[in-house]
């Protein structure tokens, strides 16, 4: 499976650790329900989903990295965060 890193261009994903799903923080006045959520419950989706990976055999970024949970397809990434300054 190759991952397209935005910094290093497409790369093996042995070069990146898996963090898991990429969610939504609630906000800190949110409430304890919220938060209860975010942190202990996590859906298993079958198909597309938006993860966190960390290239640590790379340039060290946090990636969100669109992948298919059926078919393993990579269909794209971006920085983490980068969405959130547009």
């Amino acid at each position: 499976m190759r991952i397209p890193c935005p910094i290093c261009g497409p790369r093996d994903s042995r070069e990146f650790t898996y963090r898991g799903a990429a969610l939504d923080r609630p906000a800190p006045d949110a409430g304890a329900d919220a938060w209860e959520d975010y942190v202990h419950l996590r859906d298993n989706p079958a198909g597309p989903t938006l993860d966190l990976w960390y290239h640590h055999a790379g340039c060290a970024s946090w990636l969100k990295v669109s992948r298919n949970t059926v078919t393993h397809e990579i269909t794209g990434a971006v920085l983490a965060g980068a969405e959130d300054k547009a």
